[in-house]
């Protein structure tokens, strides 16, 4: 078995039960900082193609379909029990005819022979970084992902510099104890990315750095 495969099962396991009756999203609303004000950033252009990758319930999808209703939507997460959950979500707010969904490990992910399309205008990866080993290479396949003057955006947790001691390690004691690692290097491994693109980063940390949430703008035309 593949790394990729064990990690989409060892996702499947977590995911199983929470996902039914809405214990997945009614947990995470307390402690996923960012993930709304990340979606309202994004503003597509008009019949602009959005992916968001790590999509899980579909929560963050439903919202920004309804958020940009010119746009065009596709999530892809590698549980596929989070996306049975997503299918219902999308399907229960009635967007089944702008959102598409598809397993697929996001490190590797080519969307022409999945979805039919050669980039993106816009790439969201909200609270997944931290619980994909292979993060760096997600990054960095989402930036070439990118179409000319596309934004990658992200949300995750941060460095908990600002907070007290005690509390910090609290939370990476119970971060761990739910397979999450916060990258505390998110920002240094998103300039490097954007630079070897030309492109550029800007964020900016959340609540004590609790969170992180970041844009990487890749450049109108790549630089001779």
């Amino acid at each position: 078995m593949d790394a990729q495969a064990g990690h989409g099962e060892l996702m499947d396991r977590i995911y199983r039960y929470q996902r039914h009756f809405g214990i997945y999203d009614a947990t995470r609303k307390y402690y996923l900082l960012g993930r709304d004000p990340l979606i309202a950033a994004l503003k597509p252009p008009a019949g602009g193609a959005v992916l968001e990758i790590g999509c899980g319930t579909g929560r963050n999808l439903v919202i920004a379909a309804q958020r940009y209703p010119d746009a065009t939507l596709q999530g892809i997460d590698l549980s596929s029990e989070m996306l049975a959950a997503a299918g219902a979500a999308i399907l229960k707010a009635g967007l089944r005819d702008r959102v598409r969904l598809a397993r697929a490990d996001a490190a590797s992910f080519d969307p022409q022979p999945v979805f039919g399309v050669a980039s993106y205008d816009r790439i969201f990866v909200s609270y997944a970084l931290s619980m994909i080993p292979q993060w760096r290479s997600v990054l960095a396949t989402a930036a070439d992902r990118l179409a000319p003057g596309g934004e990658l955006h992200v949300a995750d947790f941060g460095d908990f510099s600002n907070m007290p001691g005690w509390t910090g390690s609290a939370l990476r004691r119970w971060l761990h104890w739910h397979h999450v690692v916060p990258r505390h290097d998110l920002r240094e491994a998103m300039e490097t990315i954007a630079a070897e693109r030309g492109g550029a980063v800007e964020g900016r940390s959340l609540h004590g750095g609790y969170a992180w949430v970041g844009v990487l703008r890749r450049a109108a035309s790549m630089p001779a």
